[in-house]
């Protein structure tokens, strides 16, 4: 049964006006504030603020952001307290539950079904988070060297999230980091690399989570291809200077053209055989065919070197 008021909110989502008896809802618990397996746990005030952020975005299944995956859409959120609970570390224990719902349809059934008899239940979340900030010195984690998962003097480091800024979609899935709910956090760019290169490079013993792992796994397959375009831009680069010096410096030996390009940057060959160029155009009667400068945009062959 739909509550007063939430079809008016379903329907503000759909192209035509749908029935209470089109619609199957459902109550779902996305996270909350206690610290989940990777040692992380959302502050009350980041939950009040996804309370907001999840409002009309859309369910899929084991965060495989496909468009047959989508499963439902949330059309109300809140964030509420449990009396008498207390998490871990002895705060009242909150939580951000969400209304849902999906079109009663004929391949829907089972699906209804499953999460009627409880199979489908478990959730994660898909976020971005500002801040994540340490326990033990309530600095901001990428500036301290306190490790997650570890106690100083009896007292358990974890990292509180702060500040989300977005929020990317919620996900049934099998295991969840979460206990009670489960949430798969996704930061900015750069906040938790930084926090992760620092650790690995620290020169200390560090342990790290499944999702750290495949980070650091994708950051270094980055790494490896646009190092590759790299190398072969610069070999293009290489050869042709060799083609162009021919013309505009023929009394130049081709071991000593070697030896100092060895010591340029792309950047520098760039600029030594845009140079070159000029000076082959000036030396013959007809322009040859040549790179010109035009063809070294550095604005669009430097990409490789945005790591």
């Amino acid at each position: 049964m739909l509550k007063s008021g939430e079809l008016e909110l379903i329907n503000s989502y759909t192209r035509r006006s749908l029935t209470e008896d089109e619609i199957y809802a459902f109550t779902v618990v996305l996270c909350d504030n206690e610290i989940d397996r990777d040692y992380e746990r959302f502050s009350a005030a980041s939950l009040k603020e996804l309370e907001k952020l999840f409002v009309g975005v859309t369910g899929v299944m084991d965060h495989d952001p496909k468009t047959e995956n989508q499963t439902a859409r949330i059309f109300s959120c809140k964030t509420e307290t449990v009396e008498g609970k207390t998490t871990s570390d002895g705060l009242l224990y909150t939580r951000l539950t969400a209304r849902a719902y999906i079109p009663r349809t004929e391949k829907n059934k089972e699906f209804i079904t499953q999460l009627d008899s409880g199979i489908k239940k478990e959730v994660s979340v898909g976020c971005a988070i500002k801040k994540r900030i340490c326990s033990i010195c309530l600095e901001e984690q990428c500036n301290c060297s306190h490790i997650r998962g570890k106690k100083y003097d009896g007292q358990l480091c974890y990292a509180v999230l702060e500040e989300p800024t977005d929020a990317y979609e919620w996900s049934f899935v099998a295991i969840p980091a979460q206990k009670a709910a489960g949430v798969i956090k996704h930061y900015q760019k750069g906040e938790s690399k930084m926090d992760i290169e620092k650790r690995l490079f620290g020169g200390q013993e560090q342990s790290f989570t499944a999702e750290e792992m495949n980070l650091l796994a994708e950051k270094f397959r980055r790494l490896g291809e646009r190092a590759a375009d790299g190398d072969a831009y610069r070999r293009r680069l290489e050869s042709d200077i060799n083609k162009v010096a021919a013309v505009a410096l023929p009394e130049l030996k081709r071991d000593t053209l070697d030896f100092i390009t060895a010591k340029m940057s792309a950047v520098q060959l760039e600029d030594f055989c845009n140079a070159l160029s000029k000076r082959a155009a000036q030396s013959v009667p007809v322009k040859p065919q040549l790179y010109s400068a035009a063809k070294y945009n550095r604005n669009s062959n430097m990409d490789f070197k945005n790591i």
